[in-house]
């Protein structure tokens, strides 16, 4: 440290965005111009870092976006300081641009990065600390998947769009009497759809750590439709993968930290229902709705704790550590920590039980 005491502070929103970023941002930056620090707004993530894009955060620029959506500073996937896509002639190469990442921390006069982010911006936050950069972490993902924190603002913003959609496609479903099939984002875990699906009335839960037998999903809405239930509805994640196959890509982008875009088995699930049992289905994909727009009343609450909780951190400079929910307890871990297990879902979480018991399937007989 440059100085005895904490003077100034970057602060950045990494990889795709979600509801609550800028409440975290409104958490972060009132009390540290409250404890006469100075804040710097990083843009577009690490890329900003890397390229030297920033702008000086005053009261004024945080004020009115606690319900706001998005990031006031731009977030990006593709900024990966460590993974850094560079244009030479003709071609994109991957080169390493962490020793420039590092200058500009240095020539900012930044005592400690305030990183929001997800599993990918913690795992970059990680390797800046080893290389000297002083990180505090604040966990942002609406898939809910690390394991060190109980839970991640965005996601119940994410699951209030799901269950919403379902709703809505309930009265149309019953109407025409169709199978409906959601899909929603889960690229590994599928906390999304299988909270989503449980608060939206789903008949049936896909997701990437329950493989699905095509059979039971196919008994299941000819069982329904027998009974006189002319209509089903399935809601599943975009990772989910039948026993005997594959997560379906849609893309694959060198640029990206994870090169790989799923997308495409809602449509998959959609014809192969159509085509074995007779049945009249319609699929959904609701992609970027689950991120956009305005953060729930409990996330907007999560997010300003997680805020303010990091400027203590940084205060006390705790650093190297990320914010967590423990309880109802905020509190810290090491990054390395946070970043060592991802969290998903297990066939004995209360979740899949609660479920179960009132009649949704995941699509096999073996839970």
């Amino acid at each position: 440290m440059k100085n005895n005491r904490v003077k100034r502070i970057g602060v950045l929103t990494g990889g795709g965005d979600c509801p609550g970023l800028n409440a975290v941002i409104r958490g972060v930056a009132k009390p540290a111009h409250d404890n006469g620090l100075s804040v710097l707004g990083i843009q577009d993530g690490f890329e900003g870092l890397v390229t030297g894009k920033a702008i000086e955060l005053y009261n004024k620029d945080v004020s009115g976006i606690l319900a706001q959506g998005g990031s006031i500073l731009g977030s990006s996937n593709k900024g990966d300081p460590f993974h850094w896509p560079e244009q030479f002639d003709d071609e994109i190469k991957i080169v390493d641009r962490s020793e420039r990442a590092m200058r500009n921390y240095e020539a900012w006069d930044l005592d400690v990065l305030i990183a929001i982010g997800g599993d990918g911006t913690m795992h970059i936050s990680q390797k800046l600390s080893d290389m000297g950069m002083n990180i505090v972490g604040v966990p942002k993902t609406i898939d809910n998947d690390l394991e060190a924190t109980d839970q991640t603002f965005g996601h119940d913003s994410a699951i209030f769009v799901v269950s919403e959609a379902l709703d809505r496609l309930h009265t149309t479903a019953s109407t025409h009497h169709r199978v409906m099939v959601l899909e929603a984002m889960g690229r590994y875990a599928g906390w999304i759809a299988l909270h989503g699906g449980l608060a939206g009335g789903a008949d049936i839960i896909l997701i990437p750590e329950i493989p699905f037998d095509w059979e039971v999903v196919y008994d299941k809405v000819i069982q329904r439709n027998m009974r006189g239930k002319r209509f089903s509805i399935i809601c599943i994640a975009e990772g989910a993968k039948a026993i005997d196959g594959n997560i379906v890509v849609k893309a694959k982008d060198i640029k990206r930290t994870d090169p790989i875009q799923l997308g495409g088995v809602a449509e998959l699930v959609t014809r192969m229902i159509t085509d074995n049992t007779g049945l009249e289905t319609r699929y959904t994909v609701l992609g970027h709705l689950q991120r956009g727009g305005s953060p729930t009343p409990y996330d907007r609450i999560l997010s300003t704790k997680f805020g303010t909780y990091a400027i203590e951190l940084a205060l006390k400079k705790k650093f190297d550590r990320m914010v967590a929910l423990k309880g109802n307890e905020i509190t810290s871990v090491k990054i390395k920590e946070a970043i060592a297990d991802q969290k998903l879902v297990k066939p004995t979480d209360q979740a899949v039980k609660a479920a179960v018991a009132v009649g949704v399937s995941f699509g096999t007989e073996k839970l």
